[in-house]
């Protein structure tokens, strides 16, 4: 067991972990933020995705350890302390960017990392960068207007699929 401290969503966090223990699981196990989803482990369906000092990752692909002294920002850190949606996760309520729910949490941060590489995305470069997430529920559609709704962005001109 190693110790491991980070700052999660704006407070110091730390915990005793096996030293092969994903991020992912020590978010989700020793943390209790279960937002982040793990729905392959193997790095293909970005249900896992957080930011690890601004850089959104894959936490199934990374030891909690390699996050020692990190700034990580899950799911649970995007809603205003009274509950008040980002805009990013307004976007997806309003544009019905989601169905089941189960990929919400990837889809979010991935788009909150886009946005900031990227504030005005066109609806293909939303395409690609979102190549590494999977949603079974809603054929994209809709995550591509929520996240072009986000960006400011007239959302009438992606056509209907």
């Amino acid at each position: 067991m190693t110790q491991v401290s980070m700052t999660v969503n704006g407070k110091p966090v730390s915990g005793d972990v096996p030293d092969n223990t994903l991020l992912v699981d020590f978010l989700r196990e020793t943390l209790e933020l279960t937002g982040t989803h793990v729905g392959c482990d193997t790095s293909q369906c970005g249900a896992c995705v957080v930011h690890v000092n601004g850089r959104a990752v894959k936490a199934c692909t990374m030891f909690a350890l390699e996050a020692e002294g990190a700034e990580v920002a899950t799911i649970e850190g995007e809603a205003a302390p009274d509950g008040t949606l980002s805009a990013i996760q307004q976007a997806f309520q309003d544009h019905h960017g989601l169905q089941c729910g189960f990929c919400t949490p990837g889809m979010v941060m991935s788009a909150k990392a886009l946005l900031a590489e990227n504030p005005k995305p066109t609806e293909a470069e939303i395409r690609e960068y979102l190549e590494g997430n999977i949603c079974r529920c809603t054929g994209y559609h809709n995550i591509v207007k929520a996240i072009m709704a986000a960006s400011g962005q007239d959302v009438s001109k992606i056509a209907a699929e």
